[in-house]
């Protein structure tokens, strides 16, 4: 046996720990048996809600414990304004337009990315943004831009692929930036006169990064409880029966029920490199509207990077009909709690993977994807 299938065997041992039928029932029974109210528990990651769906874990729940799919998904919640700049950029001669393959088929207010490849654009899948560098470093004539989407979890591969063609000299590499913060987020919502929120489940990657420090102030703030989990069926539930608990006992501060990936200080190494290359701004969530401090854009010390800033606006021609389909999209009200997808009279007619009208119809960690899917 090679030692790359011995790492396969063990990594999958591990996984099957969090997968066990026997712990998951425990859990279960334990949730049945100590809940006394109705709640509402939302998970703000995209991961997350695929897990739910995948694992059908809200049938397995007593119907006083409700799941809401929270805006946790970075390509739902990237506005249609970026994606028709993404579309502006790529359509200058001389660009190659770079990103991931959820990024392909979000909606513009006219088109997506996928089509305009399909009319002559040059527009790439990459698995990386280091491979847009080293793209970058073969084709010099030209301007590579990666289309940069994401919370906290994938922004430090964006800024170690700034870092990589500082040290290699490029200056025709760039990022289009939708990078969002999720303490904000869970501000707002909370803040919302329409929330009713009862308690959240963190995700264990973002805090993994970023530890969960700031999250004190919005569980004492709002008397909301707030628990750090993580992505298999035994975490979850093991958030859920935390956050139950809390709730039961009146109860509001943060918990944290994946320490064996994280820790309250995170990785200071990489918040150290985010607070040096990134100053927050005010953004807006697709479908949301506006949020104070919860985007990250590039400081100005690393500007030339920043391709919504190198580029100038083109006339680009979009469509503002307001009897445009993606206007009507009620993905907003089901990422805020509000609304379920089964409540769209679109959801699986009108719109599907194959045709989305909304982003969360595109990627696997959409909310209206991962029910479509399970």
């Amino acid at each position: 046996m090679t030692i790359f299938a011995l790492q396969i065997i063990i990594i999958m041992q591990y996984i099957d720990e969090y997968r066990d039928k026997e712990t998951v029932q425990t859990l279960v029974k334990a949730i049945a048996k100590n809940v006394t109210h109705p709640w509402r528990i939302m998970e703000i990651c995209g991961g997350q809600t695929h897990s739910i769906a995948r694992y059908r874990i809200e049938e397995m729940l007593p119907p006083s414990v409700m799941l809401l799919h929270g805006p946790g998904c970075p390509v739902c919640v990237t506005p249609v304004e970026t994606i028709d700049r993404a579309l502006e950029i790529a359509s200058l001669p001389n660009v190659i337009m770079t990103s991931f393959g959820d990024m392909m088929r979000v909606p513009g207010s006219r088109d997506d990315l996928l089509k305009m490849k399909a009319k002559g654009g040059d527009i790439r899948i990459l698995y990386s943004p280091l491979d847009a560098v080293e793209l970058a470093q073969k084709q010099p004539q030209k301007e590579i831009v990666f289309f940069a989407v994401g919370f906290e979890t994938t922004i430090p591969t964006y800024l170690t692929a700034i870092q990589q063609a500082m040290r290699l000299q490029l200056s025709n590499f760039s990022i289009l930036a939708s990078l969002f913060a999720v303490p904000p987020v869970i501000d707002a919502l909370l803040s919302d006169p329409c929330n009713t929120i009862d308690g959240f489940l963190a995700a264990g990657h973002v805090c993994a990064v970023t530890g969960y420090e700031n999250y004190h102030a919005l569980a004492e703030k709002y008397s909301h409880p707030i628990v750090v989990t993580g992505f298999e069926p035994v975490d979850i539930l093991y958030g859920i029966y935390k956050c139950v608990m809390q709730l039961e006992h009146h109860s509001w501060r943060v918990e944290n029920a994946y320490p064996r990936a994280v820790s309250e200080q995170g990785n200071r190494h990489i918040t150290t490199l985010m607070e040096e290359m990134l100053e927050p701004v005010d953004l807006q969530l697709r479908g949301i509207g506006v949020i104070p401090h919860s985007g990250l854009q590039l400081r100005e010390k690393y500007e030339r990077y920043d391709a919504g800033k190198k580029f100038p606006h083109q006339l680009f021609n979009k469509i503002n009909d307001k009897t445009d389909m993606h206007l009507h999209c009620m993905a907003g009200e089901i990422m805020k709690g509000v609304k379920r997808p089964s409540d769209c009279p679109w959801f699986g007619r009108q719109c599907t993977p194959d045709q989305p009208v909304g982003a969360p119809m595109v990627s696997s960690e959409g909310v209206c994807s991962a029910y479509y899917t399970y």
